[in-house]
């Protein structure tokens, strides 16, 4: 056996099945076996791996062991020469393992080899050859100062950016996103270390193999999309305290106690200064629009208040006491921009009847509010009714503004439709377009590539050599490349061919019912599927929460009554405080064995076909049920599942 490919998942079940795709292509012409370590992943990559690659060898894991564990687990009872230790979320071209293992069978002080990656957008990722991180390299990498300066021999290390990264080189770190391995180096100097739970294994593996007499290499002769870490989101706090605390291990468990000690300082210092800046980043980004709404609002109540006393009932501004100004009016705008979170106001994408919605809201909540106060405490009704359409048409101006303004995290919700290009054979491109059309994306013109010089010109708009023309006539937004018809060499060919052009890059596997690929590097993996997810949009879990909370209130009040008409009494009282607390939902799923996808929500006391009544449901039709429930979910749903089967209310969860 010349190589073990081991794969270690945790949740990435559609980049898997992908990967998994060009792993088997790319061993054709290498004996290889394919090992796959699952950590306890909960979104069915385990079923997909049983049902569609009987060839691979499965560990299945009962808990989240890290990624060192695992790759020990495999490297055990791997029998290759040589051993691969490759990421989930990447694709390999269809000579990748041919090449690599004949450079690393031809350079015997080779331990380990990493090689070029490039991102869902096609461009070069600077992590495909590194640095040892000491003490300075860290410093400048920490500060930005390797960013500002990336191709500088002092300052650019980390990345070691003033090499060509067309060439073969020497390197420090290999990318544990790839990192080839020679069997009996691992035998010499060990696995990888288990102190490591995630990042930081691959340099403290890397040192180890220099240590140990071998050599490390950045072979750029073959390449590999890389979506980088859809399993870690990476700009999350989480990431950063793991991958700093990482570090530091491998500082204290190589470098001398005094390096050791220096090079901890400068992490723990990194650590609070990026994760200071996660939290304020984060909270700028969920605040911003509601305390422009705030400010806003309250604006243009003052405004408002000073106009009607001044030019309408015509008496002095003093008119109002000191508390209408400095308490009423900021409590109105507060009941506003309140009504605006309830109401999805500021879920994002953004959406306009919401913020209607969160106006009239605002105005009926103020004004019932109005009400129950006390005749001292009333201040004037014409105020309120007269600044609910000026608020209300200022937050939709703010919006607008915001999203022509080009600020990314205040796009309009269904304002543009995509143009899309299929790349690919005519059946397939076709497969691909209604896949497309299933999902929730948009599409305001598609066409389709073939990939032979002869076509069909009534289907075909032109071929691949003419893919930049076709990108740039009809500007294009994304390109689909179909993996059964479309080589990886091919896809990572075209990919680097219009890296400068703004163009995002998917591709659709074979047999598949989604279309994977990555927009940008913070993003990760994006993903069209087939859209189920319309009970797990904000809004709809918000409504369902509601009901959840009301019907529980309500039988919690009435219980007496209850007992004597739902069925298992007992029983009904635990699940109305299970579904109170938050821990279920009164309406849920079929339970069924299927590996079906379908977006997580709550388990629940009752389901779909307690509506329907029919004892003797086949797997399939349970099946049916929970994918309607889910893409066409609306509050009505969940109320007529339980005006239905309300007897059963006492069912067990």
């Amino acid at each position: 056996m010349q190589l073990s490919v081991i794969i270690v998942n945790y949740n990435v079940c559609y980049f898997l099945e992908q990967c998994l795709h060009s792993v088997l292509k790319a061993s054709s012409k290498v004996s290889t076996e394919i090992i796959v370590v699952d950590n306890n992943s909960v979104d069915d990559s385990v079923a997909m791996v049983k049902e569609k690659f009987a060839q691979v060898t499965l560990i299945e894991n009962k808990k989240n062991t890290g990624f060192s564990f695992a790759n020990n687990q495999a490297i055990k009872i791997a029998k290759g020469k040589f051993v691969l230790l490759l990421n989930p979320d990447t694709v390999v071209e269809e000579d990748t393992f041919e090449k690599t293992v004949s450079f690393m069978e031809t350079h015997e002080d080779c331990g380990g080899l990493g090689v070029l990656m490039i991102d869902g957008k096609g461009k070069f990722l600077p992590e495909s050859k590194r640095g040892l991180p000491t003490p300075s390299v860290a410093f400048y990498k920490i500060f930005g100062l390797s960013a500002l300066f990336p191709k500088s021999k002092l300052f650019g290390k980390y990345h070691l950016g003033y090499l060509d990264k067309h060439h073969i080189h020497e390197v420090d770190v290999l990318s544990g996103a790839f990192m080839m391995l020679r069997k009996e180096a691992l035998d010499k100097i060990g696995l990888l270390d288990e102190s490591f739970f995630m990042y930081g294994e691959d340099i403290d593996l890397s040192y180890r193999l220099i240590k140990g007499g071998y050599k490390n290499y950045y072979f750029s002769d073959t390449r590999i999309i890389h979506y980088k870490g859809e399993s870690t989101k990476k700009s999350s706090i989480n990431y950063v305290f793991v991958f700093y605390r990482a570090m530091v291990i491998f500082a204290k468990k190589h470098f001398s106690q005094q390096h050791a000690k220096t090079f901890s300082f400068l992490i723990n210092t990194a650590i609070y200064f990026r994760a200071s800046i996660a939290v304020f980043t984060r909270f700028v980004k969920r605040a911003t629009l509601p305390i422009i709404d705030f400010t806003f609002s309250f604006i243009l109540l003052y405004a408002v208040s000073i106009f009607w006393e001044l030019y309408i009932k015509k008496v002095g501004i003093d008119f109002y006491p000191e508390k209408y100004f400095h308490l009423v009016l900021p409590a109105y705008a507060f009941i506003w921009m309140t009504c605006g979170i309830f109401t999805g106001s500021y879920d994002k994408p953004l959406k306009i009847f919401n913020s209607l919605k969160a106006s009239i809201a605002g105005a009926i909540s103020i004004l019932v509010i109005y009400a129950l106060l006390p005749e001292t405490e009333r201040y004037s009704r014409a105020v309120i009714l007269l600044s609910t359409p000026i608020i209300a048409l200022t937050h939709i101006a703010i919006r607008w503004f915001l999203n022509k303004s080009g600020i990314k995290d205040f796009e309009l919700a269904n304002q543009k439709k995509n143009r899309f290009a299929i790349v690919g054979k005519e059946k397939e491109v076709c497969r691909v377009a209604e896949v497309l059309a299933n999902t929730s994306v948009k599409a305001e013109s598609i066409y389709y590539v073939s990939i032979n010089d002869i076509y069909d010109k009534k289907i075909f708009v032109g071929n691949t050599q003419q893919l930049r023309e076709i990108v740039e006539i009809h500007q294009l937004d994304e390109v689909i490349f179909c993996a059964e018809d479309v080589s990886s060499n091919q896809i990572i060919d075209f990919m680097a061919s219009l890296v400068n052009i703004k163009v995002d890059f998917k591709i659709a596997p074979p047999n598949s019912l989604y279309i994977i690929g990555s927009n940008s590097l913070d993003t990760a993996g994006d993903l069209y599927v087939i859209d189920l997810k319309t009970i797990t949009k904000p809004e709809n879990l918000r409504n369902k929460r509601t009901v959840d909370v009301i019907i529980s209130t309500y039988l919690l009040l009435t219980l007496p009554i209850q007992l004597l008409i739902i069925k298992n009494p007992f029983q009904l009282i635990k699940n109305i405080l299970t579904v109170w607390v938050g821990n279920a939902s009164w309406v849920g799923y079929v339970k069924t064995t299927a590996s079906i996808q379908l977006p997580k929500i709550k388990n629940g006391i009752l389901n779909p076909s307690d509506a329907i009544n029919n004892a003797s449901m086949d797997e399939k039709t349970m099946n049916m049920l929970n994918e309607h429930y889910a893409k066409n979910y609306d509050i009505l749903y969940d109320i007529k599942i339980i005006f239905k089967s309300y007897r059963n209310l006492g069912k067990p969860l």
